[in-house]
């Protein structure tokens, strides 16, 4: 049987732009977009395992949560859907992001309370294409993370908590096709309690400012997180904001009259921005399961 709350908003809520982030490709096995718009995570609380589902009716966000984690799932779920976000903070000095500003008016960045859920994934998609980060996420969690409690597909799973990441064996590491560099930055992550060290991930080893900025966004809702590093985020603000392809350090100088909301700008850029021209090589989708 479901837990429940529900609350009123006092404006629109772009639930798919704001859970989005979470999903890790299109066969996610912790992630459902539902027929009727309904989001449904699979999370590995404090508690144990959970299965949350969130619609937005009207004015209202309705959440539902099943297994031992759905008491933390239900406490945590306006943070997770962006009800504690101030995106008013926010002031539009220029004429682009007040209308990307217009454009969303139901965005918002939610913290999913989860810093180890969100590193490790991060960890997963470092430095390579998001297909190649996706399989090893997929099969990982089929492999090792127990099914998702409640009325969910039966390949739902449950990303495995801490412990199990860091005793996943070089096999199935091998097998889901992440090499061993990311294998032993998770180990060696694995032997910390990052939830309580969210301030001082780049202190471990193989975490970088782009691992660390892209957990903060996902786990504590940082509006200000900046991803230096990644490889496809200064040309969509570029291309955004000035009509040309950046690179980090300009990037950097567009936002700084935004510092304090740096990643808000980024998001609506990337929710509602203009997507740059493809061209050029792309990064290609490695498999180590094959050396």
């Amino acid at each position: 049987m479901a837990a429940e709350r529900s609350w009123k908003t006092a404006g629109p809520v772009a639930l798919g732009a704001i859970l989005g982030v979470h999903r890790r490709g299109g066969a996610d096995p912790a992630y459902r977009r539902a027929p009727d718009g309904s989001v449904w995570r699979a999370v590995h609380t404090p508690d144990g395992a959970g299965t949350v589902a969130v619609r937005v009716g009207g004015d209202e966000v309705v959440v539902r949560a099943w297994g031992p984690g759905a008491a933390w799932l239900l406490d945590s779920a306006p943070a997770m859907v962006g009800a504690l976000d101030r995106p008013e903070e926010l002031t539009a000095v220029d004429p682009v992001v007040r209308r990307l500003v217009s454009a969303r008016p139901g965005l918002r960045i939610g913290a999913s309370g989860r810093v180890w859920e969100a590193l490790v994934a991060n960890v997963l998609e470092q430095k390579v294409v998001g297909s190649e980060a996706h399989r090893a996420w997929r099969y990982l969690l089929r492999r090792y993370g127990e099914p998702a409690p409640g009325p969910v597909p039966p390949d739902m799973r449950v990303p495995p908590p801490r412990e199990t990441w860091r005793d996943i064996t070089e096999a199935d590491w091998h097998r889901s096709g992440a090499e061993p560099v990311r294998m032993r930055t998770i180990r060696a992550a694995a032997r910390v309690d990052v939830e309580r060290q969210a301030d001082a991930l780049t202190t471990l080893r193989g975490i970088g400012p782009w691992t660390a900025a892209h957990t903060r966004i996902r786990a504590l809702g940082d509006p200000d997180a900046v991803p230096v590093g990644d490889y496809h985020t200064p040309s969509i603000v570029g291309t955004t904001l000035i009509g040309e392809r950046i690179d980090d350090a300009r990037m950097l100088e567009l936002l700084e009259p935004y510092r304090g909301q740096r990643y808000r700008v980024i998001r609506l850029c990337e929710v509602a921005g203009t997507a740059p021209e493809r061209r050029g090589a792309r990064m290609p989708v490695r498999d180590y399961r094959d050396f």
